[in-house]
């Protein structure tokens, strides 16, 4: 008897786990990356014919691996999947990989020892068990995960991991604009728990931009919004070095000034700032520094400008583009691109497909087509040629 209510307990608990991963993961998804708009979006015929004709729209951050959607599909949940973005045109999305999230999250100030979110979210999703305990699984996970979906897209998605596939990217779209592509990235290098040679596994699995720290301090260093506010350590030099002699992408998003000093003194390759605000329109500790902003661009860097309220000023559509406006004052236009963080837990202005309502922003406050082709992509385009091996 007893044997039979145990069997019982392990098939009801079973089923409700099963109704748990077929239900929450898309309500969770629809809940934390909603937009102020819905799709379609009521655009102007000027913009719209004028982000039409761009032949190269790229993005460098979007965490749509963290969700449980399939990319092949088009949504209704959700910022970014491969249809809409043939549907808006977008050549070059950089897909980012979370890890780790503390409970209570925020810009100012959080402690790697809280409860992490991250872990709650793989054990309702379903995630493998490897995931549960494990940031350099969960890392590994979401790579081959991005190489399923490009499997699945017969033909249609390029990985990017060198220089040979950007430029067949490149290429493909001459002849067909619903060809579109994408580069791995990881936000936090606590991914690779301590230990070097899993920088050289993430790789080998397709990943060529890493950011060293995330939402709190790690074993790399200090975090923009961690306690100590302090640079690189010594194994945060290791990975630096490291990823120089790889060819990988450094990402200061999210990297306390100590740290972003610190790597600005160590290597003259160009860096990245994936997704972020600027202090000169938005003072807080999320946002760069008018100093850096000029370092990064004198480096040859390029500066992404994220989407959503914190990052930039409101209303979001103007308080992008005041901000792109004010590094193009201090910097000039060639190191600005797009930085989303489209569904990094964040209510956007629009989904992928609106992108065209950024144009007409640009063009109320005075952009000229050409600098709207640079920030739009053709500056990331040129870093790619410039960077990738």
């Amino acid at each position: 008897m007893k044997k039979k209510t145990v069997l019982i307990v392990i098939l009801v608990l079973t089923l409700i786990y099963i109704a748990v991963i077929t239900i929450v993961p898309k309500v969770l998804d629809k809940k934390h990356n909603q937009t102020q708009q819905e799709p379609p979006y009521t655009i102007s015929n000027e913009a719209l014919e004028f982000y039409n004709s761009l032949d190269f729209v790229s993005d460098l951050h979007c965490d749509a691996l963290l969700w449980s959607r399939d990319l092949t599909k088009k949504n209704d949940v959700g910022h970014v999947d491969f249809p809409r973005m043939q549907d808006a045109n977008m050549a070059l999305q950089a897909f980012t990989i979370v890890t780790k999230s503390p409970a209570g999250q925020n810009f100012s100030k959080n402690s790697s020892d809280s409860f992490d979110n991250i872990t709650l979210l793989n054990i309702v999703q379903g995630k493998p068990l490897s995931n549960w305990n494990s940031l350099f699984k969960r890392a590994e996970y979401q790579c081959q995960k991005l190489r399923e979906y490009v499997d699945d897209f017969e033909g249609n998605f390029i990985l990017v991991k060198n220089q040979k596939d950007f430029e067949h990217l490149l290429n493909q779209r001459k002849n067909d604009r619903r060809t579109v592509g994408g580069f791995l990235g990881v936000e936090g290098g606590h991914c690779l728990e301590g230990n070097l040679q899993n920088l050289d596994k993430l790789y080998e699995e397709g990943l060529r931009m890493l950011g060293p720290t995330h939402f709190f301090d790690n074993e790399l260093g200090g975090s923009a919004h961690g306690i100590s506010e302090e640079g690189l350590t010594d194994f945060g030099r290791q990975v630096i070095n490291r990823m120089n002699e790889l060819g990988m992408f450094i990402d200061l998003a999210h990297a306390a000034p100590a740290m972003i000093d610190d790597i600005l003194s160590m290597t003259d390759r160009p860096l990245i700032v994936s997704h972020t605000g600027v202090k000169g329109t938005m003072n807080n500790s999320r946002n760069l520094s008018d100093e850096h902003i000029k370092k990064i661009a004198r480096n040859g860097g390029l500066i992404g400008i994220a989407f959503f309220k914190g990052a930039v000023s409101s209303p979001e559509i103007q308080g992008i583009v005041d901000a792109m406006k004010h590094v193009k004052s201090i910097a000039g236009i060639d190191c600005i691109a797009l930085g989303s963080d489209y569904d990094g837990s964040a209510t956007m202005p629009f989904d992928v497909t609106g992108m065209p309502l950024l144009v007409e922003e640009l063009m109320a406050q005075g952009f000229s087509e050409n600098e709207m082709r640079a920030i739009l992509g053709e500056n990331v385009k040129r870093f790619m040629l410039a960077n990738l091996k």
